[in-house]
């Protein structure tokens, strides 16, 4: 004969029960909770230099198409070195997928009749955003230096953008100060003259502190600029490598990150692990100050922007495609 289980209602357990449902009704929702609202992305791609990474690419492309970007991005090389990469790759976006691309420009290795043409030829196929940049020296370790007959600033390009064409323009921004500026005035004075010429937005370069970002947002607001400003994040997929090119950029590697990410050179799991942690907290401290528009810089590599997206409520449409790619030679 089967026995009822012997059930303990004694009234310490009932105590116990009763003290449990209250400390845990008096218990915040966990902070990710709070991600689950309404946010708006955009993706970075870089242009393919062979068929290997040209696959890569467009896999990475299909997987993020379906969270509904604002934009994608296409950078430019330094000297303008990717520029018809950056054409075609632009060029494939339009054609095969429903995704807004908005194309990198850059002041370096070209004369303004050049620059413009490019411009143009951008407007007749189809682009209405570009990424106005001056861009970095074509000689590492040197300072910069234009075209003589080229456009000298991102200002300048960005007034000469608005001239051949109706563009929505995007220009950067610098939280923790452009290498090449001589203080934080003059950077915010260059950030205002690239808004005043026409520009639309600003991008951020990534940060890994959240109050890096929110005291730049406060100086920017003080010195009158209302544009949206958009925080720029890198999810770190080789934090070595990072590290280097921080050095160069000037962004800050705190030590807590250091910490994070120290002996993990050979388990790329973990670090992959750790990599969207980071990313994730530092895009819930910026939502929590009201910032709900983000900028990746995805690397050609889904997983971890794809990863960070779903944390903060962004989810896939699969009845609406937005991306049917071919392979490339089809």
């Amino acid at each position: 004969m089967k026995q009822n289980p012997v059930v303990n209602n004694s009234p310490e357990l009932q105590d116990s029960i009763h003290e449990t449902k209250r400390r845990l009704a008096q218990r915040p929702f966990p902070d990710f909770i709070s991600l689950r609202q309404q946010v708006s992305v955009s993706f970075e791609f870089f242009p393919p230099t062979s068929i290997e990474l040209e696959n890569k690419l467009w896999s990475c492309v299909a997987q993020l198409a379906p969270l509904r970007p604002r934009f994608v991005s296409v950078t430019y090389g330094a000297g303008g070195s990717t520029r018809q990469r950056t054409h075609a790759t632009v060029e494939k976006i339009l054609a095969e997928t429903l995704l807004i691309p908005a194309a990198h420009l850059t002041c370096v290795g070209a004369p303004r009749d050049e620059v413009d043409e490019v411009v143009r030829r951008y407007w007749d196929i189809g682009v209405r955003h570009l990424v106005a940049l001056r861009g970095d020296s074509t000689d590492p370790g040197r300072a910069f230096i234009s075209h003589p007959q080229g456009y000298q600033t991102a200002a300048q390009l960005v007034a000469g953008i608005r001239k051949i064409a109706d563009f929505e323009v995007t220009v950067a921004a610098y939280p923790e100060i452009h290498p090449d500026a001589e203080s934080q005035e003059a950077d915010l004075d260059n950030l205002k003259r690239k808004l005043d010429a026409g520009a639309n937005r600003a991008i951020t370069q990534y940060f890994f502190n959240a109050d890096d970002f929110l005291r730049f947002l406060d100086r920017v607001r003080a010195a009158g600029i209302s544009a949206p400003i958009i925080p720029g994040i890198l999810p770190v997929t080789n934090f070595a490598r990072v590290v280097k090119f921080s050095e160069k950029c000037g962004a800050t590697i705190p030590v807590w990150m250091r910490d994070l990410f120290a002996g993990l050179d050979d388990a790329p799991d973990i670090r992959q692990l750790i990599a969207a942690t980071v990313a994730i907290e530092q895009c819930r401290l910026l939502l929590e100050q009201g910032i709900n528009e983000f900028h990746f810089y995805t690397l050609n590599r889904a997983e971890l922007t794809q990863a960070i997206c779903h944390a903060l409520g962004l989810r896939e449409y699969p009845e609406h495609s937005l991306c049917e790619l071919n392979a490339p030679g089809e």
